[in-house]
């Protein structure tokens, strides 16, 4: 490997490309430290100790929110217009005719991603900064200036509101546009490698906090059980992530003037995980929503009466990992949500693909299997049967830092499921970029045969 790594290095053109990649993310984690105007960052981060939608919020910007950068949203909102855009092709025929027109309907996929980016980044920037004055001020420390009061309906603070709010905004899309950038003139994918950076640096801030301020209540005995499950756990992602069932495909030969097409076999590879992280942002999302609003209306004080108060805790209670007998009931409905979502959104996938018409258009087909309806039934099949291995791997690694608190004691040092599947993920498939660069030119890579 570090030979590979010396022959990429050699090379004029990639060596370029890591270091604008590296470049790009110096550059991100600068702006991670650049404050929202007004705003004061004092005691947030106890704050997202004790709220785990904060916390994956936090995750996804590299730290960003703690410090109440212009990061703070990351490039969620981006991401949540993908999927909104992804989710809407099969119900509206003018995306689903832009999804068939190659380059050109995927640029204009792309430019409705950004238009829609643009209100979702101010309505999440006005969502999270209301929530965060919430909770810092009722922690004694408030989040902004004195004498400023965040309101959008105050002639006064009017204008300072919209800066905040602006000012969030821009920086979602200028990490999205640095994203672009690395697309274009680096290695990886350009959004995958900015969050991938954030929680990289995250992480091992995470690690050292704990080493410092908490490792002496654990025994070693839960240390070497942590490694273990962790290393282990490292090997499943790789192993479930890059796993495919590779479906037969020939093609008939056909004759146009005096040369003959076809009549080569292939594969189709279908993944045993072919959602991604996907489902598992949207179930801790969904589920997790319910407990954060509850929070706000329940008083743990046990002179408190009132039914409103006793509905508020009960969701808390049944909702949130952290409080009271919530956390097996939590666990429990995270699983099952992450399979179902799996299920969800690969259907939809798979459909966006529409490859057994694809098939018959150009000619092929799966041996034993006639084009058209029964290629469609056969594949719908051969997916549920692969999908139920990849929903039930990523429940499990969804309730994997529950499982590995009540087993080793450790908990909160940043193993999160999506924390994990991005950072293998990422780095699997910048490995194979790299890979096929080396092998363009005649030089052995990182993988071996």
């Amino acid at each position: 490997m570090l030979q590979a790594v010396s022959n990429a290095l050699r090379i004029a053109e990639v060596r370029t490309k890591i270091l604008f990649t590296i470049g790009m993310l110096f550059i991100y984690r600068l702006i991670a430290h650049i404050p929202v105007p007004h705003t004061n960052a004092a005691g947030i981060g106890k704050v997202l100790e004790g709220n785990q939608l904060l916390g994956i919020l936090n995750l996804f910007s590299g730290g960003a929110l703690q410090n109440f950068s212009i990061a703070a949203m990351g490039v969620y909102p981006y991401i949540t217009a993908s999927i909104i855009v992804q989710l809407l092709q099969p119900l509206i025929p003018a995306l689903e005719e832009w999804s068939k027109e190659g380059e050109q309907g995927r640029n204009k996929i792309n430019r409705l991603q950004y238009y829609i980016t643009v209100p979702l980044a101010l309505l999440q920037a006005y969502g999270q900064t209301v929530s965060l004055a919430r909770a810092t001020s009722s922690g004694g420390q408030g989040l902004f200036e004195s004498g400023f009061n965040f309101s959008l309906f105050s002639s006064h603070d009017f204008l300072p509101t919209i800066t905040i709010l602006l000012s969030m905004a821009a920086g979602t899309m200028i990490l999205v546009w640095m994203g672009e950038l690395i697309d274009e003139r680096g290695i990886g994918n350009g959004l995958s490698m900015i969050i991938f950076g954030g929680i990289v640096a995250r992480l091992f801030a995470t690690i050292t906090q704990f080493f410092t301020t908490g490792s002496a209540s654990v025994s070693v005995i839960g240390l070497v059980a942590f490694s273990i499950i962790l290393l282990l756990t490292l090997f499943a992602i790789v192993v479930v992530q890059e796993g495919v069932r590779r479906i037969p495909v020939q093609y008939m030969r056909r004759m146009k003037g005096n040369k003959v097409y076809g009549g080569q076999n292939t594969h189709i590879p279908l993944k045993v995980n072919m959602a991604g992280m996907i489902p598992l942002i949207f179930a801790q999302s969904i589920l997790l929503f319910p407990g954060v609003v509850a929070s706000y209306f329940c008083n743990t004080d046990p002179s408190a009466k009132g039914i409103g108060n006793t509905i508020a805790c009960g969701i808390y209670n049944t909702f949130s990992p952290q409080a009271r007998n919530g956390n097996v009931v939590y666990s429990l409905l995270l699983f099952l949500m992450v399979v179902g979502f799996t299920y969800f959104y690969t259907v939809v996938l798979f459909a966006q693909q529409n490859l057994p018409q694809s098939l018959q258009n150009n000619g092929g087909f799966i041996p034993g299997i006639r084009p058209g309806k029964a290629t469609e039934v056969y594949l719908g099949k051969v997916l549920n049967r692969i999908t139920l291995a990849g929903a039930l791997f990523l429940g499990v690694i969804a309730v994997l830092p529950y499982l590995t608190a009540g087993l080793t004691g450790i908990a909160n040092v940043g193993l999160s499921a999506t924390a994990l599947l991005i950072v293998v993920g990422v780095a699997v498939d910048t490995m194979r970029q790299l890979e096929s660069q080396l092998l363009m030119r005649n030089y052995e890579g990182y993988i071996t045969k």
